[in-house]
């Protein structure tokens, strides 16, 4: 199975001057638990959930921190024909949870390893009550 069979094609894309809350608030609202950060100075970024609650539970102000000094900007993408074992395999390496994928230089979808997860678990069967 491909990348492109998994990745979710909701891409949620913030600016770099958006406060931490506003992403968190858009983030929960599209039911995502990435955004991609497009910054005209650093290029396309990611901002996770984890990055939030990171910068939370160290006391930082939620409506003054700005997307940017939270932002991963050294950022492994992929790419649409990736197949799910080195999708995993570039998680497994980097040590991160979700994927960027780029088609033609734009963000086509994320993948996530929720995503790949859901593709290679059996499918759920229905346990007698």
């Amino acid at each position: 199975m491909l990348v492109r069979d998994a990745m979710s094609t909701v891409v949620l894309t913030i600016g770099p001057t958006h406060t931490l809350r506003q992403a968190a608030a858009l983030m929960s609202a599209r039911k995502v638990g990435a955004a991609v950060v497009h910054d005209p100075d650093a290029g396309i970024g990611i901002l996770t959930e984890r990055d939030i609650l990171n910068s939370v539970g160290l006391g930082q102000d939620p409506d003054a921190e700005r997307t940017q000094a939270h932002t991963t900007n050294d950022v492994v993408f992929a790419a649409p024909a990736w197949t799910l074992e080195e999708a995993a395999a570039a998680m497994a390496h980097g040590g991160f949870r979700h994927l960027i994928v780029l088609d033609d230089g734009e963000p086509a979808g994320i993948v996530s390893v929720r995503d790949i997860i859901r593709c290679w678990a059996p499918a759920r069967q229905q346990v007698p009550a």
